[in-house]
């Protein structure tokens, strides 16, 4: 009865947000973004495969790829597999053109938070951090908000999206290995332990080694369908975009369906304005803010148009999103065994493990780095590690059928608060872009310093001088 009421509560406030606020918002900020920089994403977009793999400034803090692949890990998780699968089967193959939609535009809006963040990041040590919280405080001088936006980033990411990744490695490994759920569970928490309690530089090398391996695997199999189905591809374009707007509907709900599905789920994976990569963008040792608001657009693009657009061409080749089936994860072995047979599940399982275990990882970095924020205090942060593998545990145990929708209700509370602050911030942005641009169009390795820009106050870590 309790379960029921929350679930109540929890779609009422979802279809308020979403449908009133956040659709709108994200859509209308994007566009803003995109014009203002002047379309960043595409004018800029051979540039950010260059800076993702230039080296660091100095020895402290990670390299610019490092910082990438915290986020990707965070980013590339039960979204890209699950969540795509779902949104499909609620919402029908035109979800996938609002999910490819929200993501273009999406770009220049990771492009924006991502720069904010390293411009206003703190010394941290031998690492740097930052994110929302810190550019709320130090650019609008509202402390107060920025521990809001860090509770709510705690919560979500520690906590609800850590216990939906478990859920999911613990369902797939359940359904085709028949492990028993708290066997996985058990096995989570002490990998995870292993890591969080190794600080940031273990959480790096984890990232920076599973993320590659299993995203170049997804996408070899990915790339296989598609070449073995290649005659079937415009039709699949076609259906994708007839869908979309309501030409040709394939399941219920239509046009709002779809799009609802597709902006949600699309910002559930590439997390483009949610305020969740500038954590991560902030631990990089770049010259310039730019180089590393460049680096997580592609991130975006990374996700989305690579790896969700994987899994939804495998599930649409399949043919079976029609079944009503709308559990993701089966949704998506199912589909994967059409096209290369009966071991499917077993490679969308280990899939999942390393894409949703990747993403615990990540999870538990932003939460560590807002509680940072909030009180600089071991204690605090040995408290809130053992929460998060009490939630790793938990979420392998539990059926989790209104968590879903609680990860749509805070990431939809995070996204509205940091959109109307990076909106009154972009002018600093776009400020960095200009000074970046200038210097790349006189052949210099952009070096930024906070004089170049009159008036910026909180930017403590670019007033030395720097060497270019």
């Amino acid at each position: 009865m309790i379960m029921d009421g929350l679930n109540w509560l929890v779609d009422l406030l979802n279809n308020f947000i979403w449908t009133y606020i956040l659709i709108g918002l994200l859509l209308l900020v994007g566009a803003y973004f995109t014009v203002r920089t002047k379309f960043v994403q595409v004018r800029l977009f051979k540039e950010m495969f260059r800076l993702i793999f230039e080296k660091k400034d100095s020895n402290d803090g990670v390299s610019p790829f490092q910082a990438f692949t915290i986020s990707a890990a965070s980013r590339v998780g039960t979204g890209n597999v699950a969540g795509v699968a779902l949104a499909i089967g609620i919402g029908g193959p035109g979800a996938i053109f609002w999910m490819w939609l929200i993501a273009i535009i999406g770009m220049a809006t990771a492009f924006i938070e991502s720069t904010l963040a390293q411009v206003y990041k703190v010394k941290d040590g031998d690492t740097f951090r930052g994110g929302p919280a810190y550019y709320m405080e130090k650019a609008l001088g509202f402390r107060k908000l920025g521990i809001v936006f860090a509770i709510l980033l705690t919560l979500c990411f520690g906590f609800i999206f850590n216990a939906v990744q478990a859920n999911t490695i613990s369902q797939s490994f359940v359904d085709v290995f028949g492990i028993k759920d708290w066997v996985v569970g058990l096995i989570l928490v002490f990998i995870t332990a292993i890591i969080i309690f190794g600080g940031v530089k273990r959480i790096v090398r984890a990232t920076e080694l599973i993320v590659p391996i299993m995203a170049t695997f997804y996408l070899i199999i990915a790339f296989y369908v598609v070449i073995t189905n290649i005659s079937e591809v415009p039709a699949v374009f076609k259906l994708i975009v007839e869908n979309a707007f309501g030409i040709s509907e394939v399941v219920g709900g239509g046009i709002g369906a779809a799009m609802m599905q597709g902006i949600r789920r699309g910002l559930f994976s590439n997390e483009a304005g949610m305020g969740s990569v500038p954590n991560a963008a902030a631990t990089a040792n770049v010259s310039h803010p730019a180089k590393q608001g460049l680096v997580q657009s592609l991130g975006v693009f990374f996700d989305t148009i690579m790896i969700c657009s994987a899994t939804a061409f495998i599930i649409i080749l399949g043919g079976l999103y029609t079944t009503g089936e709308q559990n993701g994860i089966i949704l998506t072995q199912s589909s994967m065994a059409v096209h290369v047979g009966s071991w499917a599940p077993y490679f969308v399982a280990i899939a999942i493990l390393f894409f949703a275990f990747s993403s615990i990882i990540g999870n538990y970095y932003y939460g560590e780095t807002n509680i940072e924020f909030i009180k600089t205090n071991k204690s605090w942060i040995t408290i809130y590690r053992l929460l998060v593998l009490g939630m790793v545990m938990f979420g392998a145990m539990a059926k989790l059928s209104v968590v879903w929708n609680m990860a749509d209700l805070f990431m939809g509370l995070m996204a509205i608060l940091n959109l109307i602050v990076i909106l009154i911030l972009g002018k600093v942005a776009f400020k960095v872009l200009d000074d970046f641009s200038m210097q790349r169009k006189q052949g210099l390795n952009p070096v930024f310093k906070a004089k170049s820009i009159p008036g910026l106050k909180g930017a403590e870590c670019w007033e030395e001088e720097r060497k270019n």
